[in-house]
């Protein structure tokens, strides 16, 4: 591709070079298409309204199977709820007269407040534990049970009331209405403020970066108006995918990270180029060739990792990867586009409200970090003690992660003892093992009422007790008229999933089959939350092997067709899994282990949330690229110029430290913030994402990534002969190596890098 240029042919060629110059040359109309195509997109996404992903579509397996026969039948279950009446002292027993007297006045009071139908008293339903000593009071939520949450304080307040003249026993409601209203009330705005506490952590770290106010708001102002776009685009292909509410605050992570990174990145060049003496346009031709040029081949990296999630066959992991792979591919467009129209535009200007103290130490030394030249001269000086104790700390940091335990969180793992409502969840546990998250049977027949079925029925609620599996009791509520039964079965085991687990096995594998799948057309998928936990893990296990290949092979093809480079497509797979690796080692000692748990209040958690490692394979691998891609670049572009390999890479990785380093501490800063919600599930995440991009900026790129590439010397630039009919997407250079004469290797021939 780079065979019909003319000895002094300044053209810059590729698509991010020429964008740059189009939206240079072409300003106002830049900065107009691409204003024109947020309020475009916002309007058409608000317009058509945004599709979620239902509850029948989360999951494949028993657990699909039963969401779409309630759903297909038009059953519209409530939201149950619980009221535990217990004896604090143990000595008043459900017999007595006094704890008769407080269950009927809870069941007045529910009553009363116009809210509730179904009620059951614990004398009629068989919900006394086995010591006498705690009852159970069941009701559901009159109206639509996603927004029962809302309804649901009047309820509280009867129960509540209660409590007050029965000083005695312990009077506590719990369940989905009031576990929602909880929620709400203690986390509703945790996420908010994460998201909005992000903005000005970003804009803090980037008014530090560049000393200057228009400078630092470009890179934010880039991603909120990416992440815009993008909230509309997500309402538009939600009609083909639907989204979710936790796809959105992952788009807005990942858009907020690599808005502010792209454009960090072409920035930064620009005003380094300025700085070098060059006048504003051949500064921008230099950024858009290079850095423009970095940010494509990043981007679509990015993207195709994120794809990875579209193969997990998990709908809200669907949602997440798509909505992710939006707001990067937006962000890649408008960092190339829009951007260099706007340093167009503002020249000299984009230097304006410089902070005292803080710009007269910007570009110093050419660009180039005084810390890491020393840290460089140590690691070029020593490269095979530097891979050896670099990778050695690496891989002791990840071993933790080769007993990796995940699960879906329960309750009390979840959120610790930081609500009043988890205490009640862990009481109602002990006194009823199950009796919180039972596994429900949904069970349909061509005539539910027929004597073989009804028998059926009977038979497995008599041997879901027998076989251990569950301490009862069995209810049983019929739907005639659409022929269902819904058979709830608590579990033994209770809260702890692993032995909940094993109770569901045996319903699902010894009782089911020799009762219910003995009567020829009827179906009993076993739905619940254990069920629905092992058939996440079910699922996901057997999407890790497609997406894990998936992702691999397409970064490896895309780093060998933009550096045509065999070594450097093969390093830069090997340190991303290195790096992904470590981050897996930290949250198994963290939050499994428990090892400094109690620094990020993870106290007591044992395992790791089921969607996680998948999440952040797809996440950290796409993001690893930014820093790799970034800095292979400029070593590239330093060879490319005549530089000596060991000198190319001194020179590359010292002139990007700053930019990087700057890019990273912003994404440990935003992802950090996650790692302080009270959340266990989003700690993990923040934390994981956090300690991966601390080290993957700091130890690979710093360390392993030059002390890697000083050993393999000019085999960095290694490319087969039978390779070399692969595509050559190396031609974005910048104007002067566009000229200049080609490097060439140590036989003499043109260096292709």
């Amino acid at each position: 591709m780079g065979t019909g240029r003319r000895r002094g042919d300044t053209r810059v060629r590729g698509f991010a070079a020429r964008a740059g110059g189009w939206s240079a040359r072409h300003r106002w109309a830049a900065v107009g298409i691409w204003v024109l195509f947020v309020v475009v997109a916002m309007g058409l996404g608000s317009a058509a309204g945004r599709v979620d992903v239902k509850d029948s579509d989360q999951l494949k397996g028993e657990t699909h199977t039963a969401a779409e026969i309630i759903e297909d039948a038009g059953i519209e279950e409530p939201a149950g709820e619980t009221v535990l009446i217990q004896s604090k002292d143990g000595r008043l027993k459900a017999t007595d007269p006094e704890f008769r007297a407080a269950v009927d006045a809870v069941v007045r009071a529910v009553d009363a407040t116009g809210r509730v139908t179904d009620i059951g008293s614990p004398y009629d339903t068989d919900t006394i534990s086995a010591d006498g000593r705690s009852a159970l009071v069941r009701f559901d939520m009159r109206g639509d049970a996603e927004t029962a949450g809302e309804r649901v304080e009047p309820v509280l307040a009867a129960v509540a009331e209660v409590q007050k003249d029965h000083e005695a026993l312990r009077i506590e409601e719990i369940g989905g209405a009031s576990m929602m209203k909880t929620f709400d009330d203690a986390f509703g705005d945790d996420f908010e403020k994460a998201e909005y506490s992000a903005v000005p952590v970003a804009l803090g770290i980037l008014l530090i970066a560049f000393g200057a106010l228009v400078a630092a708001l470009l890179p934010v102002l880039l991603a909120i108006t990416a992440i815009m776009a993008t909230m509309g685009l997500m309402g538009l292909v939600s009609h083909l995918v639907p989204m979710s509410d936790v796809a959105n605050s992952v788009m807005l992570l990942v858009g907020m990270a690599v808005g502010v990174d792209y454009c960090l990145f072409y920035l930064r060049r620009e005003r380094e180029e300025r700085a070098a003496g060059r006048d504003a346009h051949t500064a921008l031709r230099i950024a858009a060739a290079t850095s423009g040029r970095a940010i494509v081949v990043s981007g679509v990296t990015v993207c195709v990792a994120m794809a990875g999630m579209l193969f997990t066959g998990l709908a809200e992991f669907e949602a997440m990867g798509l909505a992710s792979l939006i707001v990067v591919a937006v962000a890649m467009v408008g960092s190339v586009t829009v951007l260099p129209a706007l340093l167009s535009l503002l020249g000299e200007r984009v230097d304006k409200g410089r902070i005292p103290f803080l710009s007269r130490r910007r570009h110093g030394g050419g660009g180039e970090s005084r810390f890491w030249t020393a840290v460089l001269k140590g690691v070029l000086a020593r490269p095979v003690l530097s891979v050896l104790v670099a990778a050695g700390a690496l891989l002791a940091i990840a071993a933790p992660a080769v007993g990796m335990k995940t699960q879906n969180l329960t309750l009390d793992q979840e959120f610790g003892d930081s609500l009043p409502i988890v205490q009640t969840y862990n009481r109602v546990n002990e006194a009823f093992p199950g009796g919180s998250e039972p596994a429900q049977v949904v069970v349909r027949a061509a005539d539910i009422n027929a004597p073989e079925v009804r028998d059926a029925l009977a038979d497995f609620r008599e041997r879901a007790v027998s076989s251990g599996a569950s301490r009862g009791p069995v209810g049983i509520r019929l739907h005639d008229e659409r022929n269902i039964a819904l058979v709830s079965v608590p579990l033994v085991g209770g809260s702890d999933l692993d032995k909940a687990g094993e109770s569901l096995d045996t319903l699902r594998d010894e009782v089911r089959p020799a009762t219910l799948g003995r009567v020829d057309g009827v179906d009993a998928p076993i739905t619940g939350q254990v069920a629905g936990s092992k058939d996440f893990n079910d699922q996901l296990v057997g999407s890790v092997v497609p997406v894990f290949v998936f992702v691999v092979v397409f970064a490896f093809l895309l780093m060998l067709l933009s550096f045509r480079s065999l070594t450097v497509a093969v390093t830069s797979i090997v340190l991303n899994l290195l790096s992904v690796g470590a981050a897996y080692g930290i949250l198994v000692a963290v939050f499994q282990h428990g090892w400094g748990a109690s620094l990020v209040g993870a106290e007591g958690v044992g395992a790791i949330v089921s969607w996680l490692p998948l999440f952040l394979f797809v996440i950290l691998f796409g993001l690893s690229m930014d820093y790799h891609v970034f800095v292979v670049s400029r070593i590239r572009e330093a060879r490319l110029r005549g530089r000596t390999t060991k000198d190319a890479i001194s020179h590359g990785v010292v002139t990007t430290a700053g930019v990087v380093t700057s890019a990273a501490v912003i994404m440990v800063a935003v992802f950090a913030i996650f790692g302080t919600l009270s959340m266990q599930s989003m700690k993990q995440m923040g934390v994981g994402l956090a300690a991966a991009v601390l080290i993957d900026a700091t130890i690979i790129r710093g360390v392993l990534l030059p002390a890697v590439m000083a050993l393999l010397g000019e085999r960095n630039w290694y490319l087969p002969r039978w390779l070399n009919r692969l595509p050559d997407l190396t031609h974005d250079e910048a104007p002067e190596a566009i000229a200049a004469r080609p490097a060439r290797d140590d036989e003499g021939e043109p260096l292709r890098v």
